[in-house]
């Protein structure tokens, strides 16, 4: 990469994926797209940027693809092929070493980035819609179609878990956790918001305790989401819905703080910025949308997709300092 090519780099870049088959590279703060990957084997369900920044991956039917966010190729750097159905989830732990990724084939999987090949698989018996990674880094947490939360020790050498059951038969839609490892939030087809405080247990694992239940959305709550640790003191939880809206909650006590309106269609996904001062939105209207966390306003609209635009992901620079 040249110079001048590093020098034109946007510093806020986001991501969206649509049904239209297409990955979209946005620069954040002024709404141009300035570069469109086709993704013609199937929808991509999920993106996730690597912590360093360099890499954008695209879950999709039934493969992961790994792209260079600062290159201008199409194609894919690397592609993880052993799932056999959609991957619906995907991220990375905090050092890039590895991935996970969650699965409708009903397998959760860890791939190493520095080797070839599926380093683990976990049997989830039931479609994965999502999975998150603890913030020790040594457990994951699924949701899946059945309603089951299952937490996944990656430490022992079986592949040791416990379940949380909130409601039998109703699919759990999105997991998110507390940057600080304190609270996990489940979200299902419902509209309702299970939230567990997190105990480290005598033994390895995390203990859940019940601490509250949200019925936040009449319908669908397609994601849930935490707010980052720049947000600090303030903690919010971000619900998107299938009734258009995006909920804002504060976490002390789950209240309503704002909703936020402008999407015509199906919310499918949210993104923070790195200090919460912001958060993206994919909806099934075809845009993205950039939304101001203080005053519940939207500021911009990313319009170019031509079908449902259903993930995003947002590399917003370095984390700001503590000051």
């Amino acid at each position: 990469m040249t110079q001048q090519q590093q020098q034109q780099q946007p510093s806020v870049i986001l991501a969206t994926a649509s049904y239209d088959h297409t990955i979209r590279f946005w620069e954040a703060k002024s709404g141009r797209c300035y570069r469109t990957i086709q993704y013609p084997e199937s929808q991509v369900n999920r993106l996730e940027i690597t912590p360093d920044k360099r890499y954008l991956a695209a879950a999709g039917n039934p493969h992961i693809r790994l792209f260079d966010v600062n290159s201008n190729s199409p194609q894919p750097v690397m592609s993880y092929d052993s799932h056999t159905n959609n991957v619906m989830a995907v991220g990375f732990q905090c050092d890039g070493n590895w991935m996970y990724s969650g699965s409708e084939d009903g397998t959760v999987k860890i791939w190493d980035l520095r080797a070839p090949g599926c380093q683990r698989e976990y049997e989830s018996r039931a479609a994965v819609n999502t999975v998150v990674l603890h913030p020790n880094q040594t457990e994951l947490i699924s949701g899946d179609q059945n309603g089951n939360i299952r937490v996944w020790d990656l430490t022992a050498n079986s592949c040791s878990w416990r379940t949380q059951v909130p409601e039998v038969d109703t699919a759990v839609r999105s997991l998110t956790v507390m940057w600080d490892g304190s609270l996990v939030v489940a979200a299902n087809n419902r509209g309702t918001c299970y939230v567990w405080r997190l105990l480290q247990g005598t033994q390895t694992m995390t203990n859940f305790e019940p601490l509250h239940k949200l019925q936040a959305h009449d319908g669908y709550i397609l994601k849930c989401l935490l707010s980052p640790e720049f947000c600090e003191p303030n903690r919010y939880l971000a619900t998107a819905s299938a009734d258009n809206t995006v909920k804002i909650w504060n976490v002390s006590g789950f209240t309503l703080e704002k909703t936020l309106r402008g999407h015509q269609r199906w919310v499918w996904d949210c993104v923070f910025s790195v200090d919460g001062a912001y958060l993206i939105t994919a909806s099934s209207d075809t845009t993205a949308r950039l939304w101001s966390m203080s005053t519940g306003e939207g500021i911009r609209v990313y319009q170019g997709h031509h079908k449902a635009t259903i993930c995003c992901a947002l590399h917003d620079g370095a984390e700001p300092s503590a000051t």
